[in-house]
């Protein structure tokens, strides 16, 4: 019964008729009900609010603000969400980290469906945003963009660049760096990857969940949640 409500739920978005690798239509949930429900039916469904489950996290929610590449407000909102086994690896990743002096500070986390495609249109350089035709793991509550900062200077560690920079020197694996940004970005990669988040190849500040399959596009703005 709970599988059928789901189904009458489904909203398949103007820009989510494309076509996925597979063929089939690309499904974007926009309900809040059926987020809802899909809760109910496996907890891990629910997008956490990070700072509330992370009270001592930093947030720089750039995409609230217009210092980020589209040059405007994107988020009416500065938060940031993850799905529940996310912040669950975040929260072990902070908790290590502290211990050492660092902390993260996060840029971004779920990002609305509508969003990814705003910014499809925009981005001179389409190899930094995710396709609509696919949608990003963003969508799926599945990826965050971060960073590490030192809990004494609040500052963030030098990194070979800026976030979202579209550069080559973005790269996860971008040669040739100092050894201090070689072994802050080494030190960043290799703990977010204990903890299940793998860096993506061509930004060093992102980084995937490794369930990200289970769990469906999303188009709800932070104000519902």
């Amino acid at each position: 019964m709970k599988n059928k409500i789901l189904i009458l739920f489904l909203f398949v978005s103007f820009a989510a008729s494309a076509q996925n690798g597979k063929g089939s239509k690309l499904v974007v949930v926009s309900s809040y009900n059926q987020y809802l429900v899909s809760v109910k039916t496996n907890p891990n469904n629910e997008l956490v609010e990070i700072k509330k489950a992370i009270p001592n996290i930093t947030l720089d929610i750039r995409y609230a603000t217009k210092n980020n590449f589209m040059k405007q407000v994107m988020y009416k909102q500065a938060r940031a969400f993850a799905r529940k086994p996310v912040v669950e690896s975040l929260k072990k990743i902070q908790k290590e980290l502290n211990k050492k002096g660092y902390g993260l500070k996060i840029f971004d986390g779920y990002r609305p469906y509508a969003t990814t495609v705003a910014f499809y249109k925009k981005a001179s350089d389409k190899n930094f945003v995710a396709n609509p035709a696919k949608g990003s793991k963003h969508n799926r509550g599945c990826a965050v963009d971060l960073t590490i900062i030192n809990l004494k200077t609040r500052k963030e560690l030098a990194m070979a660049t800026p976030y979202d920079s579209f550069s080559a020197a973005a790269a996860a694996n971008y040669e040739p760096v100092t050894k201090e940004v070689k072994k802050n970005r080494d030190f960043l990669i290799a703990t977010m990857k204990k903890y299940g988040l793998n860096v993506l190849e061509n930004e060093w500040w992102h980084y995937d969940f490794v369930g990200w399959q289970q769990y469906n596009l999303m188009d709800i703005p932070f104000e519902k949640l």
